[in-house]
């Protein structure tokens, strides 16, 4: 049976192995974080069980409303991206099923119900937010061949050492200089295909739709659909849209008028050359692999510009401009260095996660008298003494991102403002789960994390902070350009 060779050997994790069902109808792709048509190696897979067997393709994709921190906000950006797929799988011929919970706890049974007509599921394996949880769920309630695919990263998850957790940046890029070269040719089909090949997918059963009723087109459209969800109403969307069609839309902005001056202006708020990638790839709405392929492209890069040696350095491996040095540093170094520590460690979003030395020094100062002091609700509401945090605490309620220099400024003044650090991590997790949009990532957690001494070293001791990295808001304004991000920002909410 299996001629089913394309997809890499190891991202494909087999859950249930058994063989595909003779009985099913279809090879059910349940779309749980790769929520896109194409740069997509779970629906490829799921292709190429329908291609072996003869069978179609039907993708589930749903939403649930319990989720901790469901909000306007989040949820809008996700019915964006399913609006997005309804018309793209429509126009491939391929099956799908949009699927959003009216009240908590209405889908439960879905999943079985579908599977139960299929002879294969595929789903995404990805350890962002409470994904892992919802698939091994899932794997309970199924009787059927299932298997997880790994689509995160330009390297899979389970490459060797696959038990290692990389203390530093430094760490894990030697080892991503070290094997990556043999990963840049796998890559997920860049198009979605038409499976004119393929069986018509069947009619979903009456009784299914009947009672765990789809999102229509026009329901998916309206904004007003969202006030009738159980879901935080009092944060609203942001400024501007999910979904796949939006993302590419961005990555082509960032290419055509902002890569070329990445490196020199990144960290200047007020130049704003930033990507904006990170929610779409929070969200599976792009994929690192596209993002990556496109800045190649746009170098006119070739596999032989690769460095021959392993050195670390985060400039000069690429063979690149030094921006798109940059840039890939972020994409794919720090980025999967999250997702490294995600995947290996079950209480990487726990204090105790913390390298000893940060924990023995945060705690070592506990004690001492902070100048400042400030509530969750204060920080929130951006009521604190400094322009420049509040700025950025601003920029994250009303858009929900924040700049990425600033990112770091404003945590570094959480653990300051603080009584512990331990609130600290709380106030940080809260302010950005709620708000920020690519906030529950791996590497937005990297971020936070890095603000208690992740992946960093020690630096000379002062109060509060022992020996993890200081930071303040006047070095910062001195030393960036701030002053246009100040008046846009450091004005009231209303």
């Amino acid at each position: 049976m299996t001629r089913l060779h394309t997809s890499p050997y190891d991202r494909v994790r087999v859950v249930h192995d058994r063989p595909p069902t003779t009985t099913g109808q279809y090879v059910l792709y349940w779309m749980i974080g790769a929520r896109r048509p194409s740069w997509n190696f779970a629906l490829d897979r799921a292709v190429e069980w329908a291609r072996e067997l003869g069978k179609p393709v039907l993708v589930l994709e749903a939403l649930r409303s319990d989720y901790r921190w469901a909000s306007d906000r989040l949820h809008r950006f996700v019915l964006d991206g399913m609006l997005d797929n309804e018309q793209a799988f429509a126009a491939l011929g391929v099956g799908y099923y949009g699927y959003v919970e009216r009240t908590h706890r209405e889908g439960r049974g879905l999943l079985r119900a579908l599977a139960n007509n299929a002879t294969v599921v595929v789903t995404d394996r990805t350890p962002i937010f409470d994904l892992p949880a919802i698939s091994r769920a899932g794997a309970r309630d199924l009787d059927v061949r299932f298997e997880e695919v790994d689509g995160n990263g330009i390297l899979p998850l389970d490459t060797p050492p696959s038990h290692a957790v990389y203390p530093t940046a430094y760490a894990f890029r030697r080892h991503l200089q070290r094997v990556l070269p043999n990963h840049l040719d796998e890559q997920p089909r860049s198009a979605a295909l038409r499976l004119g090949d393929l069986p018509a997918p069947p009619a979903v059963p009456g009784r299914v739709r009947r009672r765990w009723p789809p999102a229509d087109r026009r329901w998916l459209e309206a904004q007003t659909s969202l006030a009738g969800l159980p879901i935080d109403h009092a944060v609203a969307p942001a400024p501007f849209r999910g979904g796949f069609k939006a993302g590419r839309r961005r990555l082509a902005e960032f290419l055509a008028s902002q890569i070329d001056e990445y490196g020199d202006k990144r960290n200047h708020p007020d130049d704003d050359v930033s990507s904006g990638l990170s929610p779409y790839l929070h969200f599976g709405h792009l994929s690192a692999h596209e993002v990556v392929a496109h800045v190649l492209r746009h170098e006119r890069w070739s596999s032989s510009r690769l460095a021959r040696t392993v050195t670390g350095a985060k400039e000069g491996w690429w063979g690149v401009s030094g921006s798109a040095e940059a840039f890939l540093d972020q994409v794919v170094t720090w980025r999967e260095l999250g997702f490294n520590m995600a995947a290996r460690r079950i209480d990487s979003e726990q204090f105790e996660s913390l390298p000893r030395w940060a924990i023995t020094t945060l705690e070592a100062h506990v004690r001492d008298v902070r100048p400042h002091t400030y509530t969750l609700d204060q920080f929130r509401e951006a009521s604190t003494h400094d322009p420049l945090w509040n700025a950025a605490q601003r920029q994250l309620l009303r858009e929900g991102r924040l700049h990425n220099y600033l990112r770091m400024l404003w945590g570094k003044k959480i653990l300051e403002w603080t009584a512990s650090p331990r609130e600290a991590l709380d106030v940080m997790v809260e302010l950005n789960n709620r708000f920020a949009l690519d906030g529950r990532d791996p590497n937005s957690y990297s971020g936070i994390f890095w603000v208690l001494g992740r992946y960093d070293r020690p630096w000379p001791e002062r109060p509060i902070f022992g020996t993890v990295r200081y930071m303040t808001s006047q070095s910062t304004a001195r030393k960036l350009r701030v002053k246009q991000y100040l008046r846009r920002y450091g004005t009231s909410l209303l």
